[in-house]
């Protein structure tokens, strides 16, 4: 459950709330509409759980909806997600119908508030056909484009781009991801909520417990990576940097993560990462339930040091958890994940399971380094990637977009 908007004054001070509130007083009233794929798994559904009631309480008519599909269908947008990242994938003519088919039976659905709404914004490829067919839509579109299209898999592209391109907005979360449009592009970087469940301080009970529940040893140094089983994150790499630190350090690995329900991957990458890590008794590998975020936290608070080795990344929200958690963060060399890990300040970045062990073995010589890093991670994330400066940008693209529709209620 998402805090008052009072409860952050501690954390962000008064006057980011004062602007706040005076950008919700210019909108009061304004239908917004998200729509995603998903209520649970993954850094979408977690950002609209917390940013949805914080709109209404500002004055916005905000609401959450998602589109219900077949596996067959997530199988296709998994599919699209992947090409849009680059990866060479096939996908029919007969696929492509499929995903429009149930767009439009989330249409029926959804017609109506989606035609009252003033703001619709599609989240990612899954929605994104709804533009298309909701031909009574009298407000503004905008698609909110999550991952990295910077390099795709042009025949995915080549059949997305004609819809994408029909928005009259997109958002991206850096201007490396974006592609040239036809429209108005923001760029709005995700966000964590300090005061969710995930990121909430906690009681050293509390921490204890998680600790004494999967068998870890207070002792020795906690490596862990919390991200969905997926091959992006590179679960596999991770356990062979883990190896590699292993002779010459006596660490432990935690691999934590579930799935979403719109990736029907996960099974089998899960299989791959237990098949890697064997019968080693200091790799953790936690298959755990979408509501675990207090567990999760915990985690990232025993670490002595967070990784997050992904190959491709839309911006990685683990890594700001980790941050803010006070650890320095080892995370690969791309996507979001660049904004946030610099390199000797708030961790390293990476390109291959040699060059994670190498910057561990480094980190766990220097605890100088670890607390110094600590400190800095979390003040970073403070300045740059809380939900209210997430809210206040998307309130700003709003007043922007809406201005010469709504007229004299958007006036400065």
């Amino acid at each position: 459950m998402t805090a008052p908007l009072a409860a952050y004054e501690g954390i962000v001070g008064a006057t980011v709330l004062r602007q706040l509130r005076q950008l919700g007083k210019k909108l009061s009233g304004v239908r917004v509409v998200h729509v995603n794929s998903t209520r649970e798994g993954g850094g979408v559904a977690e950002i609209l759980e917390w940013m949805t009631p914080l709109m209404v309480e500002l004055g916005l008519k905000a609401s959450w909806e998602i589109i219900h599909g077949t596996p067959r269908f997530f199988e296709i947008t998994k599919a699209i997600h992947n090409g849009l990242q680059g990866h060479h994938v096939g996908i029919s003519s007969k696929d492509w119908k499929a995903y429009e088919d149930v767009n439009e039976r989330n249409l029926d659905r959804l017609r109506p508030i989606l035609e009252e709404a003033n703001i619709v914004i599609i989240h990612d490829p899954q929605p994104a056909h709804l533009l298309r067919l909701c031909t009574g839509r009298k407000g503004k579109w905008i698609w909110r484009a999550h991952i990295d299209i910077s390099h795709p898999f042009h025949p995915v592209w080549k059949s997305l781009r004609p819809v994408v391109e029909g928005y009259d907005a997109s958002i991206f979360s850096m201007a490396e991801f974006a592609q040239p449009l036809r429209h108005p592009q923001f760029l709005v970087p995700p966000s964590i909520d300090p005061l969710s469940e995930k990121n909430r301080d906690l009681a050293p009970a509390e921490i204890e417990a998680v600790r004494a529940e999967y068998g870890l040893d207070p002792s020795r140094p906690l490596l862990v990576q919390v991200s969905r089983f997926d091959r992006f994150k590179d679960p596999v790499g991770v356990v062979e940097a883990y190896r590699m630190v292993r002779k010459v350090s006596p660490v432990q690995l935690v691999l934590a993560g579930g799935g979403a329900t719109d990736d029907p991957e996960g099974k089998a990458v899960l299989e791959d990462v237990l098949e890697a890590a064997g019968n080693d008794p200091d790799i953790h590998v936690l298959l755990l339930p979408p509501d675990s975020h207090k567990t999760v936290n915990a985690l990232q608070r025993l670490a002595t040091i967070i990784l997050q080795k992904s190959t491709r990344e839309g911006f990685g929200l683990t890594v700001t958890e980790g941050l803010w958690k006070g650890k320095p963060v080892i995370g690969g060399d791309v996507g979001g994940i660049r904004l946030q890990v610099v390199n000797h300040h708030t961790g390293f970045l990476v390109n291959t399971p040699e060059g994670a062990a190498h910057r561990i073995r480094f980190l766990l010589h220097h605890q100088d380094s670890i607390d110094r890093m600590g400190e800095t991670a979390r003040e970073f994330v403070r300045e740059n990637y809380l939900l209210t400066r997430h809210i206040r940008e998307y309130l700003t693209l709003m007043l922007v977009t809406l201005r010469n529709t709504l007229g004299h209620v958007l006036e400065v």
